[in-house]
């Protein structure tokens, strides 16, 4: 079932890349990251007020990335999510990069609500259910 759909750009800054001059394959996780935490505000929460005052935080449980072409210093991506699945305390995301219409990169990331003080599994609260939808 298709939830939210969300876009967020990133440029590529020199940090961002490896000795070959593309960027480092774990930073595509760093933009997917941002991306959702982007989207998150969108919604009205943000990590930090998550944890203070509804008492959870996001953790990712499992990503799974295909990797199909290098992105570049100066490029200028496009980071998309699109949540897949809502289950009681985890949410499923399918995220793309992209250079303008290329697909450079693309990952299933599982984010497990926990706890924020115990990290055990918790049920996502229905303040953020009901954004959501």
């Amino acid at each position: 079932m298709l939830l939210s759909i969300f876009t967020w750009q990133v440029r590529v800054y020199y940090e961002d890349t490896d000795a070959g001059g593309v960027v480092y394959y774990a930073n595509y996780l760093a933009y997917m990251e941002r991306a959702r935490s982007e989207w998150l505000r969108t919604l009205g929460f943000d990590n930090q007020t998550l944890a203070d005052q509804q008492g959870v935080v996001f953790v990712v449980r499992r990503a799974c990335v295909d990797y199909l072409q290098p992105a570049r210093l100066d490029e200028l991506l496009d980071v998309s999510l699109i949540l897949k699945k809502r289950g009681k305390a985890s949410l499923l995301f399918e995220q793309q990069v992209r250079r303008g219409d290329e697909l450079l990169c693309r990952g299933e990331i599982l984010l497990a609500c926990v706890d924020a003080a115990s990290f055990k599994p918790a049920a996502i609260p229905a303040t953020i259910l009901q954004k959501m939808q």
